[in-house]
């Protein structure tokens, strides 16, 4: 099989190769190759050791000398280049306490996550596959190198990492690689909410974001998200439902676009139900109030895992008015865009799309009827550009204490009340007409 290398890369390793060393593309790059994916980083794994190879080149930066990395720098661009090393024991189930260089790729290549992720090539020797990762490639599986708890034991992230490939590739765990995580799966209340976060999302914008099912069979989910397993525990008898209340999540969650912000609010729409779960004298399940304490659970989540607050703040408030009724009508939808945000209303079409089609199929065809109904006034809104913020209110603060108002909260609730005004009917948002109107009363 023939792989195209970048100039750059086909380059670097010649450089290496004339001076007397070994030097390969591997990893996730000829991986990529293998299945016609255009890869978004070359690694390159060497015998030259590293001060050996920082005489090769003319700049170079020591990212992770101590273990054995140096990032070659050629015309604006990075390249990793790693010695081929021995990890030493783990002890922190991250980090190796110490490396030993080595001069046998087989050596380097055994110490690597997953057959898939230990495939080496370079265009004199083409593809060096040791461990059988193109036949699981082909196979469609996930398996660790050598002994799946040694794998795990070295660096507990590889068990999300594990999840993350098989739903980035449609693969299936192989059985020992996912005994292994479930023996395991303890071991990640080691791991850093940063290092978390990050396979979490790369789970969620996967093609199957659903496959975080297999997170949760394997135990993964106890220990970095404990409110989605009580989810996958919360039966939901009610006509609007066909599904336990994990199983809806899941099933949301393809339904929306592969964007971070709006695979987490699926995620987390109905993370409260839970908490607000009732049974009537019927046996039917209600789960009232369930978007609001879904809203303070989210951001308890999300600063726990280390997110942002922008995202913080865009995913709590879909998670809050996720299932907030808004009839067809041009005022009432001028209102609900100016609670929302304007910066998040079109994504909630998409989040109760998604509600809507991984629900039962009771009433559906109404509720898609209304969205649609909504969508059509929300766009002629826009298009009209009305008024739906104080930033585009005729009145500012500076007016009314111009006109004698003292600064403070009066202001504010005043501005805010004249905004209703103007949410209404757009055509009150004239300066002298709204100014007419103070002292506003209720």
């Amino acid at each position: 099989m023939q792989i195209q290398l970048p100039e750059t890369v086909h380059h670097i390793i010649e450089i290496i190769q004339a001076a007397g060393y070994e030097a390969y593309a591997v990893g996730g790059c000829i991986r990529d190759s293998i299945l016609g994916k255009k890869p978004n980083d070359w690694d390159i794994t060497t015998s030259a050791k590293p001060e050996e190879v920082k005489k090769l080149f003319k700049r170079t930066i020591d990212t992770g000398i101590q273990h054995g990395t140096v990032t070659v720098v050629i015309e604006k661009e990075s390249f990793e280049v790693t010695t081929y090393r021995i990890d030493g024991k783990y002890e922190d189930s991250r980090h190796p306490k110490e490396v030993t260089f080595t001069s046998d790729l087989a050596e380097d290549l055994r110490r690597r996550d997953f057959t898939i992720n230990a495939i080496a090539y370079n265009e004199k020797d083409g593809l060096i596959d040791l461990f059988g990762g193109i036949r699981d490639m082909e196979e469609g599986i996930i398996r660790c190198v050598g002994d799946a708890r040694e794998r795990f034991g070295e660096d507990a992230l590889r068990m999300m990492r594990a999840v993350r490939f098989s739903a980035q590739l449609g693969y299936r765990i192989e059985e020992k690689t996912r005994e292994a995580i479930k023996e395991l799966a303890p071991t990640l209340q080691k791991i850093s909410a940063e290092r978390i976060q990050t396979e979490l999302v790369k789970l969620l914008v996967s093609d199957h974001p659903d496959y975080l099912r297999i997170a949760y069979e394997t135990g993964i989910t106890a220990y970095i998200l404990p409110e989605f397993d009580l989810c996958m525990k919360t039966k939901q008898n009610n006509p609007h439902h066909c599904y336990d209340v994990g199983e809806h999540i899941l099933h949301t969650l393809s339904y929306v676009d592969a964007d971070k912000i709006l695979r987490l609010g699926m995620l987390f729409h109905d993370i409260g139900k839970p908490q607000t779960l009732t049974v009537d004298e019927e046996g039917i399940t209600h789960n009232h109030g369930h978007a609001l304490v879904g809203e303070e659970m989210t951001e308890k989540i999300l600063r726990r895992l280390k997110f942002s607050n922008e995202i913080i703040d865009k995913v709590k408030r879909l998670v809050r008015y996720h299932d907030r009724d808004i009839e067809p009508v041009t005022k009432n939808v001028r209102h609900a865009i100016s609670q929302i945000g304007e910066d998040i209303f079109a994504l909630l079409f998409s989040v109760k799309y998604a509600d809507i089609m991984a629900q039962s199929g009771y009433l559906r065809e109404e509720k898609l009827q209304n969205l649609k109904e909504v969508k059509v006034i929300y766009d002629q809104i826009l298009e009209k550009g009305d008024c739906l913020s104080l930033k585009d209110l005729a009145v500012s603060g500076n007016d009314l204490i111009a006109m004698g108002m003292k600064p403070g909260k009066e202001i504010g609730e005043t501005l805010h009340k004249l905004l209703q005004v103007v949410l209404d009917d757009p055509g009150y948002n004239q300066k002298d007409y709204l100014l007419s109107l103070l002292p506003l009363k209720g």
